[in-house]
């Protein structure tokens, strides 16, 4: 049985979102939720859920008395907030009462934490850890990373973000040499901005397939499996994205509802359409994972409803049955393994 710890206070719609999630994960999949909050608003969401018969013994409060607010600044935050329901979940993972911890709470705070809670997986020389998205393609999958965690980055984490993407494709999308590229302003060699033109020497030397730069429209594409970007940058293209499919949704559903002839096509095109949105909506993905911590940490995003919450348990739920970061500790044993060998 999978056991989750979940920040029952992270998000904007927190806790009803965060504890009306878990309930239908629990009813869903059966797994072992441990809702860390404050008692008593904690509780008081519960009852508003109804009905918990079949799902009563999975769900338990463990009871957190700070928040760290979405907007504190992190570091601050969780320095003065050693009891926060981010700083008891994450406890316990570490002393293996949980398996996975998922938050839709400050992404810095939660960053933050799993660091000092956590520490790095051993072979994970980068300072910062990166957060890493699937998005969807015209071809499938793209991974990419960081989407926000780390806005400055050094070169040399670039090229640890390069190798931990390329490990987590091999395992999450079962890929056999995943192809990696940098997001970049330009495809041709020199391209982008120092931070980038120095880390891409240390990417070539990464045991991946780097194939070079590509452009934001080549990610959507599927040109490649993995997209390497810094968290400003890559934060910005997937908000962006996700604004662009609400515009592009809400101008299609202005133009299907002119006329009673547009309405009724659209009508009979409605299952086409939830289709298309389940295949982009953020919700249907639940969260992200928190690559070269020591532990399963999901980031959910901050406006995240309760069917975008069971989703971020699920995406936990899965990095635990596929063993990620046990596996992303073998591959980075064997990587070094490789390059001291003479």
């Amino acid at each position: 049985m999978v056991r989750i710890a979940l920040d029952a206070m992270g998000g904007d719609h927190a806790p009803l979102a965060p504890v009306a999630g878990a309930v239908r994960a629990a009813r869903a999949w059966g797994y072992e939720i441990q809702l860390v909050g404050r008692e008593a608003d904690v509780r008081a969401a519960l009852r508003q859920q109804g009905d918990l018969t079949g799902v009563e013994h999975l769900l338990h409060i463990v009871h957190a008395p700070e928040v760290i607010e979405m907007g504190e600044h992190p570091a601050a935050a969780v320095r003065a907030k050693r009891h926060s329901s981010m700083a008891v979940a994450i406890d316990l993972v570490k002393k293996a009462g949980a398996d996975a911890f998922v938050s839709a709470g400050n992404t810095g705070g939660v960053l933050a934490t799993a660091l000092l809670g956590l520490r790095r997986i051993e072979g994970i020389t980068s300072e910062r850890p990166a957060l890493a998205a699937q998005l969807p393609t015209l071809k499938g999958t793209c991974i990419m990373l960081d989407i926000g965690a780390n806005v400055d980055v050094k070169p040399e984490w670039l090229a640890q973000f390069a190798l931990m993407g390329s490990i987590y494709a091999e395992i999450a999308l079962g890929k056999q040499r995943p192809s990696v590229a940098t997001l970049s302003n330009g495809e041709e060699e020199g391209k982008g901005n120092a931070t980038l033109t120095d880390a891409i020497p240390l990417i070539r030397n990464m045991p991946i397939h780097y194939v070079g730069n590509i452009e934001g429209k080549d990610v959507t594409a599927g040109i490649v499996d993995v997209a390497v970007v810094d968290g400003f940058a890559g934060n910005i293209f997937l908000k962006g994205a996700e604004g662009v499919v609400a515009t592009v949704t809400e101008l299609l559903r202005q133009e299907l509802t002119r006329n009673p002839l547009r309405a009724a096509l659209a009508l009979a095109l409605r299952p086409a359409f939830r289709g298309l949105r389940r295949r982009l909506s953020y919700e249907e993905y639940g969260g992200v994972p928190l690559l070269g911590v020591n532990g399963v940490c999901i980031v959910a995003h901050g406006r995240s409803t309760p069917y975008a919450m069971q989703n971020a348990i699920r995406a936990g739920a899965r990095c635990v049955e596929l063993r990620l970061v046990e596996r992303i500790r073998e591959r980075l044993a064997a990587v070094a393994a490789l390059s001291s060998s003479p």
